[in-house]
């Protein structure tokens, strides 16, 4: 039972702080980081919640859209779940190389396995990619994205911090951590065809024709300002 009656300890006010095995560390060391990038990952899951929970499940009729209520329930449910893994990965980055208490427990290989087997679950109803996706989209698409970067940026952290401790980081975490990134662009994509969203789309350089940028649509505008103040 966790039972937390003050945040404010004033420990860190000397720009350190304590980890797992109560030894303190600089908050600019590499491990810091890695655990604070944990909580920035949680933070994006939870903007995730925050856009499935605005989703609009009535039509303009007013009638259910079945789809995107089993969409939100089936990304709701992911979250439950994953919010307390990467809770669970932020308090093992936060303990140094043989400092696990005894009953300590951490993510194990079914945890990495079940990301997969999510993932084949959602490509059989994915069409093959065609070109690079975008960052973009609705609200939704647009924060899987943002987990999806910052959940790379944890792991090329952890990896960091591997090479700078010897068995700083276990192997499987890695592991976990990579396919984390995956999951939250497959599931980015799911969502939009689910939803009839449609993605952002790389277009080829010889592709996009004259880059004309937008000063002409900035001089069509200003003109349709001036027709308008003379009438």
């Amino acid at each position: 039972m966790v039972r937390i009656t003050r945040v404010h300890t004033g420990t860190g006010d000397d720009g350190t702080t304590g980890l797992v095995d109560g030894s303190r560390r600089s908050k600019g060391d590499i491990r810091l980081e890695a655990v604070g990038l944990c909580d920035e990952v949680n933070a994006s899951f939870g903007m995730i919640r925050a856009a499935t929970l605005d989703l609009d499940a009535q039509h303009d009729d007013g009638g259910p859209r079945s789809n995107v209520r089993r969409t939100g329930l089936v990304v709701l449910a992911a979250l439950d779940r994953l919010q307390s893994e990467v809770f669970d990965l932020g308090a093992e980055v936060a303990t140094p190389p043989g400092g696990l208490p005894e009953g300590m427990q951490v993510l194990g290989q079914e945890h990495a396995d079940l990301l997969l087997e999510e993932m084949d679950e959602m490509l059989v109803e994915l069409p093959p990619l065609t070109s690079f996706i975008l960052p973009g989209g609705s609200h939704l698409l647009a924060a899987f994205h943002v987990a999806r970067v910052t959940v790379r940026r944890l792991e090329r952290t952890m990896v960091a911090l591997r090479e700078a401790e010897t068995d700083g980081v276990r192997d499987l975490a890695l592991v976990y951590v990579n396919r984390l990134s995956d999951w939250c662009f497959v599931m980015g994509r799911w969502c939009a065809l689910r939803l009839g969203e449609d993605e952002v789309l790389w277009k080829p350089l010889g592709r996009r024709g004259p880059e004309d940028g937008i000063g002409g649509m900035l001089r069509l505008q200003r003109q349709h300002d001036d027709d308008v103040a003379d009438v």
